[in-house]
């Protein structure tokens, strides 16, 4: 495909990914819809190393060096999962509870206490 920016023209070839229609879809504001999958994942464009003005910058692939484990969640029991959705709601009717008795107070020209 011929293309051109600011004068300059050039020659854009995307590169063309196959797929396979998927099984899963549905209809959306009448149209039908299906999930592709990727015959083969896409070839990554090379890593080039550059300078501009002193500064190095690379172009290309993921190059981040910086490596995060992953954080390991403890397991809970079933005990401990419903002790904890307990406990959180009753945190969250007390702190609705709190917050109308506030704005109740405010409505009626009360000092409230923020204790």
């Amino acid at each position: 495909m011929k293309l051109s920016y600011r004068g300059v023209s050039y020659d854009y070839n995307p590169s063309e990914v196959e797929t396979t229609e998927g099984q899963i879809g549905g209809k959306y504001r009448g149209l039908d819809w299906r999930f592709r999958n990727l015959k083969k994942p896409p070839v990554l464009q090379p890593t080039v190393n550059l300078k501009y003005r002193g500064v190095s910058y690379h172009t290309g692939g993921n190059t981040t060096t910086n490596t995060v484990e992953p954080t390991k969640t403890p397991v809970l029991s079933t005990q401990d999962k419903a002790r904890s959705l307990m406990l959180n709601h009753q945190r969250t009717h007390q702190n609705r509870q709190q917050a109308m008795l506030h704005r109740s107070a405010e409505e009626i020209g009360l000092a409230t206490y923020n204790g």
